[in-house]
């Protein structure tokens, strides 16, 4: 059976949350003890945790996630090691090591180890993000998407969200608050990141696994 590696942050009441979101309410209306059956009434942003934004998310009139087929969600991913970059901007030369085998996959995942503050105040602070011009190098490829094990794929200030437009306009969707990257095989693998089925979605929280082949 092939290893099949969780890329996904557990969602919790208290958890980490893009600032200005509120974290997810978790309430429990139904008990075993109480009628016989437990549920829970769960009440969150479409942008918590390990999540997807769509195009939709950023741009007026651009897809929403049920407007794409189911296997925009599913294909062939790459790692991109960014953890020995230095300061905190992912540049063109920093990826271009990667361009042959860029053309073969279907997703690529920017592993800058920042997943390792999950929890504390750090993981919102000087997080690296790819420049303007490496997202628009990388937008260059046939990719499905891009993810990131940080908070956002733009810095936690901006105003113009450059980095998610550059993606998003291309229809490239954007996979946030990952995990795990270090886990992952250094060669190709599955990425699996299916969102739920929502009417239009600007996004939504995913189960993100990467499967060896």
């Amino acid at each position: 059976m092939n290893k099949i590696i969780d890329l996904t942050h557990p969602i919790s009441e208290g958890m980490p949350v893009y600032p200005g979101t509120e974290p997810p309410v978790l309430k429990p209306e139904c008990t075993i003890d109480g009628i016989g059956f437990a549920e829970k009434q769960i009440t969150m942003f479409s942008h918590t945790g390990t999540h997807i934004d769509a195009p939709a998310h950023l741009i007026k009139g651009a897809k929403t996630l049920d407007k794409f087929s189911v296997d925009q969600f599913y294909g062939t991913a790459l790692v991109m090691n960014c953890t020995n970059i230095k300061g905190n901007t992912i540049g063109p030369k920093q990826l271009e090591s990667y361009t042959e085998n860029l053309e073969k996959v279907d997703f690529i995942l920017i592993y800058t180890g920042w997943s390792r503050y999950w929890g504390k105040a750090e993981y919102f602070e000087n997080y690296p993000v790819l420049s303007f011009d490496a997202a628009d190098w990388l937008s260059k490829f046939s990719l499905k998407g891009v993810g990131l094990d940080t908070i956002s794929a733009d810095k936690i200030d901006t105003v113009e969200y450059e980095v998610h437009k550059s993606f998003l306009g291309k229809n490239t969707v954007i996979i946030e608050n990952l995990t795990n990257f270090n886990l992952l095989p250094s060669n190709q693998f599955i990425l699996s990141c299916f969102p739920l089925s929502l009417k239009d979605a600007d996004g939504s929280p995913v189960r993100a696994v990467g499967i060896e082949m």
